[in-house]
């Protein structure tokens, strides 16, 4: 992981839960400064209503770019002009290809279970926004992660949490390597992270097409999702 992070509450700064003091800022601040520096320390999980009980409270800076993954607040990494571009041409592939029958979106959370709350780069869910008023949304029948210097968290412990979620399509663009992995078919796995892998991954270059499962009668160029 790269790394975790929490700021410091105000001291006036009150939760239905309590209220946030300097020693517990402090405390909180040692412990994970101890996580990062020794991998035997012990640490502070966190489940999805907490964090996002932290957000509400503005604990977090505006813009940082923090998601929760199995527990852990794990810092995103910086997001530099061709990670920018290749989400672009993501969201306009998937939108052609998918039209007006999904609601695609960008870096948005999605509740994908009780310790887990990432943002992926692209997600499809369920057109209907009425429904994330209250709650963001839970399901997701397509994931797209750009992956840059993220590409061992997106394959070893993203793919893991992906497919414990049921999330059934889930691709990586991997900017270094030029390709597009397509991972399909979760399936329980003691061997894998979380307990959860995806038993078939195949790697396609130009000039292969993939086709998303929720739409099978689109057909999408793999160049089209590279930079």
């Amino acid at each position: 992981m790269r790394g975790f992070y929490a700021r410091p509450a105000p001291s006036d700064r009150r939760a239905r839960f309590g209220t946030l003091t300097a020693p517990w800022s402090t405390r909180y601040a040692l412990e994970s400064m101890a996580s990062a520096l020794l991998p035997g320390a012990k640490t502070r999980r966190w489940t999805r209503v907490e964090y996002e009980r932290l957000v509400e409270l503005g604990v977090f800076q505006p813009g940082e770019r923090l998601e929760l993954l199995d527990g852990q607040l794990v810092v995103r990494e910086p997001q530099g002009s061709r990670h920018a571009g290749t989400i672009r041409r993501v969201l306009d592939a998937l939108r052609r290809a998918l039209g007006d029958q999904w609601q695609i979106d960008s870096q948005l959370p999605i509740a994908l279970d009780h310790e887990s709350e990432p943002e992926p780069d692209v997600s499809v869910v369920a057109r209907d926004p009425s429904a994330y008023v209250s709650a963001h949304p839970s399901r997701a029948v397509l994931i797209v992660e750009v992956a840059e210097s993220s590409y061992r968290i997106d394959r070893e412990h993203k793919a893991g949490l992906y497919a414990r979620a049921g999330v059934p399509d889930y691709w990586i663009v991997d900017v270094v390597g030029n390709a597009l992995e397509v991972h399909r078919d979760p399936e329980a796995s003691a061997e894998a992270p979380y307990g959860w892998r995806y038993r078939n991954v195949a790697t396609l270059r130009p000039p292969a097409a993939v086709t998303p499962l929720v739409v099978p009668g689109s057909v999408i160029a793999v160049a089209t999702l590279l930079p």
